[in-house]
């Protein structure tokens, strides 16, 4: 159980709290109040010049009659951007022209610093999944890593990575860069 003086202090706490709550909805309802009485900032326009016109006819129908639209002049751009944008563009096609790569990922089946498990490896893929899917054997010292397929985005990979999971349950999906041919 709370001693009394902690019981007391929270007590006090709760008061502050709730009279402190009570002040500020009383504050700003007295601010919506006196912005509702203010009627010198009230809106007001008058459209029956773009109303339609609704006239009866002999035949009891009524027909719309919209009024003449206003023939404004058209004014010539004189602050363009498009010889801006046309520069950030061409040089958008160079680098675009000169990447060799792109991100993307791969599917990882082995990892491991002897040679003879990377073809081994490599060989139970074909062997399971035929020619299909294509496995790279790469060294990278001290490792040999076999990889399989080349995709542009993780939803691609999918399909393959859970085949081959059934497979090699340590396959995994890694980030890559893919070459553009």
């Amino acid at each position: 159980m709370m001693a009394p003086h902690k019981l007391i202090i929270g007590m006090k706490k709760y008061a502050m709290n709730l009279s402190l709550a009570l002040l500020i909805l009383q504050v700003s309802c007295i601010a919506q109040q006196s912005g509702m009485n203010s009627t010198d900032d009230a809106y007001a326009e008058d459209l029956t010049l773009v109303r339609p016109v609704y006239e009866a006819e002999d035949n009891d129908t009524i027909e719309m009659q919209t009024p003449e639209p206003e023939h404004t002049p058209v004014f010539a751009a004189t602050h363009t951007v498009n010889t801006k944008v046309d520069m950030v563009l061409d040089s958008l096609d160079k680098l675009n022209q000169i990447r060799r790569f792109v991100d993307g990922f791969t599917i990882q089946i082995y990892s491991g610093p002897k040679r003879e498990d990377a073809l081994g490896a490599k060989a139970k893929m074909v062997k399971a999944l035929g020619d299909d899917l294509i496995a790279d054997i790469q060294y990278t010292q001290p490792k040999f890593r076999v990889t399989v397929g080349k995709y542009f985005t993780k939803l691609e990979a999918q399909k393959d990575l859970m085949t081959l999971r059934e497979y090699f349950s340590n396959a995994i999906l890694i980030p890559e860069k893919i070459p553009i041919k």
